[in-house]
């Protein structure tokens, strides 16, 4: 587990910890440098090695270098003499699509590229940031994040409620741990999609050798349960656009549910959707595929529908928003391919 709560002092200064991880049983000897660049998003080999260099990489409680083979069972630690920059939240004038808001909630269309969190390499620009510039104060969530009922990743698009205060946080964050909120995304995957509709149920936790990765654990061994359900929309040859309504909540849930019935997200760089895994040999066809990931330079995914019961009213609230652009632009352009291969 990454954490950042932990202050250990020494010698005449205090060491704040900002990442802390466990060597699964599985775990090969492996270089402690490439160990951590698994593990933390967006760091450099570089920076890492810097930081063993100063000092800051500690493995059972000892300082090593950057060399140090990491085995099954160690715990490697990063420490540095400043706070994490994620606890430092500073309100920044970035542009919100407000798609609703009242004195209690609002709900955000995110674009596709925003953080919705400050954490490593991200400490600014992110739709926390934004938020602490529009509301003067918002409720802390379990986890230490400001007004955050539900989170989607970085290069998914799509909406977002926000709450404005303890009780609605409460309220809303109770639907979705009961599974009555509505979240629906609209998704272009690799491969034909043979069943027309269908559930794809499997527990999901963190991959112990990528903590970038999650992945589908067989029998609900480890992780937790998580369902999706999905629904095709549109064949279009070698991709198929489909409908997935989240029963469960996890990270990476429909990214990782999807790989694991053969239907990786297109363009997904980090679960391997940015390369050619379903089609022909041809050259004509490769290069059509690479406009495709140009048009789209991200995961194929984007929150299109969110329902819930308002906090204060118990009215039922379900808002729908438009695919964006870039993504209806690479779907246009792979019905155009179907329609002309079908021929």
């Amino acid at each position: 587990m990454d954490t950042a709560e932990e202050n250990i002092e020494l010698g005449d200064g205090e060491l704040f910890e900002h990442y802390r991880f466990k060597a699964s049983k599985g775990q090969d000897p492996l270089r402690v440098d490439k160990f951590l660049m698994n593990f933390i998003e967006n760091a450099t080999r570089n920076k890492i090695q810097q930081a063993a260099k100063s000092g800051h990489i500690w493995v059972n409680d000892t300082i090593v270098k950057q060399n140090y083979k990491v085995k099954a069972g160690d715990e490697v630690k990063v420490l540095f003499e400043h706070p994490p920059h994620e606890f430092l939240l500073t309100p920044e004038d970035i542009p919100l699509d407000v798609v609703y808001e009242d004195d209690v909630l609002l709900v955000v269309n995110k674009p596709a590229g925003m953080v919705v969190h400050p954490g490593h390499g991200n400490y600014s620009g992110t739709l926390i940031n934004a938020l602490l510039h529009h509301i003067d104060q918002l409720p802390m969530n379990s986890n230490e994040r400001p007004g955050l009922v539900h989170r989607i990743d970085k290069d998914t698009s799509g909406l977002l409620v926000v709450a404005k205060t303890e009780a609605a946080m409460t309220y809303l964050a109770q639907q979705f741990f009961d599974k009555s909120s509505e979240r629906e995304y609209i998704a272009l995957v690799w491969g034909n999609v043979e069943q027309d509709e269908g559930t794809i149920e499997g527990h999901i936790g963190r991959n112990p050798k990528n903590r970038l990765q999650m992945q589908v654990f067989p029998e609900g061994e480890q992780g937790k349960e998580a369902v999706t359900h999905y629904k095709v929309l549109e064949r279009l040859g070698y991709v198929t656009l489909i409908s997935c309504k989240l029963e469960t909540g996890r990270t990476h849930q429909i990214r990782v549910h999807l790989k694991h019935i053969g239907h990786t997200l297109f363009n997904d760089e980090r679960y391997g959707g940015d390369r050619i895994l379903k089609g022909t040999t041809f050259t004509k066809y490769r290069q059509f595929v690479d406009n495709a990931f140009k048009i789209l330079p991200r995961q194929a995914l984007h929150a299109k529908t969110l329902g819930f019961k308002h906090p204060v009213s118990g009215e039922h609230k379900r808002f729908d928003s438009e695919i964006p652009e870039d993504m209806q632009a690479c779907i246009d352009k792979w019905r155009e391919y179907a329609k002309h291969t079908s021929k």
